[in-house]
């Protein structure tokens, strides 16, 4: 059985790509060139004390086991049953690759554009104010995520096999690095040609993926789905529809509302999102008088305060914290004006942000009718 063990390193060896592996086999008295092998499963920053210390879990595994333990094996696909998937971002994405090691054939019908195409869009409403409502930083190949940061932490324990994703990240174009970091990122300015390379993944075996396709009704028998309606007027039909439109899709729930297919309202988070100088956010986490110096990353934060509203309890807390990001336009019309927050891989703006946001129940609005 393999041996798990915590070790403690500096910043320096943790976040030196060129000292990090040499300093777990020092810790542990073994030579990269024997029989055991070490793989961080878990990095993770201290800064409790006065100086910052990194957290890093390591198992101990023998040469012959590779560092990916899911070795998935897709299957041509070309000529199955096929399922129409609406939306492109990850779980559209992730639902095809599913479909084809089931030996089901994914079409991918996706409104925006393709990620390359998207830049376009995405610059001229940093640079012109002009908004394109079917291509923008929500809707396009890799959904919301993709021009805008890129983060792979959820609290839940209820998510499912997250390592398995991970681990597929990892075969189109990740670093290694997310297998282990406590909040693993891939960031903005990487995230383009992984998702070019799932695309890629889903149609060499056989699935198809449309762009500036999108879905403007339902087809429908004796209460079952059986296909979709495109704005051209063409029809779609298949075994199942899987509906992966994202939050801001807001025709789709009125598409569903008309053809009496049940959606429930549910309590969301609504806020504003702040920016400050890294430097004081880095300052705070880390206790430094200047600077955080050369190895330490961007400090992150969560706050959570329970408000007094109207006599009851309201939650108010940080969200999508970015370390070194900015803030960018995430509108999905015109006349909009609603914000997001991103960071570039190497999270080395002068400038941290994040969303303060309070829970919104569903008795604050009214029903929908």
């Amino acid at each position: 059985m393999n041996q798990i063990v915590e070790l403690q390193l500096s910043p320096k060896e943790a976040f030196d790509e060129s000292l990090f592996t040499n300093a777990l086999y020092r810790k542990l008295s073994l030579s990269p060139d024997g029989e055991q092998k070490v793989i961080p499963t878990k990095r993770s920053i201290d800064a409790r004390g006065k100086n910052v210390i990194v957290r890093v879990q390591v198992e101990l595994v023998y040469a012959s086991e590779g560092r990916l333990k899911n070795q998935i094996e897709y299957k041509d696909v070309t000529r199955a049953p096929h399922v129409i998937i609406v939306g492109a971002g990850p779980a559209g994405l992730f639902a095809a690759l599913r479909l084809i090691e089931a030996g089901v054939k994914p079409i991918v019908l996706e409104r925006g554009k393709d990620v390359q195409a998207r830049r376009r869009d995405i610059a001229a409403i940093n640079k012109q104010q002009t908004v394109n409502p079917e291509s923008n930083y929500c809707f396009g190949e890799g959904g919301a995520g993709t021009y805008s940061d890129g983060k792979l932490y959820t609290r839940s324990k209820k998510r499912g096999d997250i390592n398995r994703i991970m681990e597929i990240l990892v075969a189109h174009g990740a670093t290694e690095e997310i297998l282990f970091d406590a909040h693993p990122h891939i960031g903005t300015n990487k995230l383009p040609k992984l998702v070019s390379a799932l695309r890629e993944k889903i149609i060499a075996f056989g699935g198809e993926v449309h762009f500036n396709t999108k879905v403007t009704d339902l087809l429908m028998q004796d209460g079952e789905v059986q296909g979709v309606v495109l704005a051209s007027g063409e029809k779609v039909k298949g075994e199942s529809v899987i509906l992966a439109t994202g939050h801001s899709a807001r025709d789709i729930y009125e598409l569903l509302h008309r053809k009496n297919i049940l959606i429930e309202a549910k309590p969301f988070a609504l806020g504003v999102r702040v920016e400050h100088q890294q430097n004081l956010i880095d300052q705070i986490q880390y206790h430094c008088e200047t600077d955080r110096g050369l190895y330490l990353p961007a400090s992150s934060y969560a706050l959570v305060h329970q408000a007094n509203v109207s006599g009851k309890e309201r939650g108010v807390f940080s969200f999508c914290m970015c370390p070194g990001g900015f803030i960018v336009p995430a509108a999905t019309a015109p006349g909009e004006v609603v914000v997001n927050g991103m960071s570039p891989s190497r999270r080395d703006s002068q400038f941290a942000n994040s969303g303060i946001v309070v829970a919104v129940e569903l008795n604050d609005f009214k029903e929908f009718n």
